[in-house]
């Protein structure tokens, strides 16, 4: 389903959604503190908007569930010469190939209300992130206030047609996940969105495997 709402969306996302998520994307980025030769995987990379900000000391691999979608994004890191966009791959989030502890970073904008099992996509992140790394996430969440969140009630069982949750609760998402949140900042229009920058609470600290031997970095789209 999310595939056939996505492939809608693909012409037309970066119009009806560019400008509006950017300054999210900006804030995200910033609040990575991106340091030399980490590697980097966003989540749900869409058409790739973030991918022109990340600073190229960093190695970024993206993963989206629609193809239509990395498609436009394997056009702008060509256009745009993102030669530190070492690979776009069509992955479910929920069920990522990639080792334990791949990664240094794991960042999903605009992605937690849109997959059918927050807590199976955040395991997933804090999975494939490194034990001391960080788990970034923007995301709208149920609003606060009485009537605007009795709006988003109203339209939630549009759900599978918006291709998102409007009533996505942000207590319940961090009890479900058990997100170890050192941050949570509002962004966008009226602060409507909200950035949660967490540690990887990991349990155990696994071996971590090099990014090079588990990802075969591509010049470009990798269906």
């Amino acid at each position: 389903m999310i595939q056939k709402v996505y492939r809608r969306y693909a012409r037309g996302y970066d119009i009806y959604f560019g400008a509006l998520f950017q300054p999210g994307r900006v804030a995200v980025i910033e609040a990575m503190n991106c340091r030399p030769g980490e590697h980097i995987l966003e989540v749900g990379v869409g058409t790739g908007l973030s991918l022109p900000l990340y600073p190229r000391h960093v190695q970024i691999t993206g993963i989206d569930v629609s193809r239509e979608m990395l498609e436009r994004a394997a056009l702008r890191k060509e256009r745009d010469e993102l030669h530190h966009v070492v690979a776009l791959q069509v992955i479910n989030a929920e069920q990522m190939q990639f080792p334990d502890n791949t990664f240094d970073k794991v960042v999903a904008m605009y992605v937690a209300s849109v997959v059918p099992d927050p807590a199976r996509l955040v395991d997933e992140m804090r999975r494939v992130c490194k034990p001391e790394g960080e788990l970034i996430i923007v995301n709208h969440f149920l609003h606060a206030h009485p009537v605007v969140s009795a709006g988003e009630r109203l339209i939630a069982p549009l759900s599978r047609l918006l291709g998102f949750h409007p009533d996505f609760s942000l207590p319940g998402f961090i009890d479900d996940t058990g997100l170890d949140v050192a941050e949570q900042t509002p962004v966008n229009l009226l602060g409507y969105w909200t950035l949660l920058r967490a540690r990887n609470n990991k349990s155990v600290a696994y071996v971590a495997t090099p990014l090079a031997e588990v990802v075969a970095y591509e010049t470009g789209y990798s269906g």
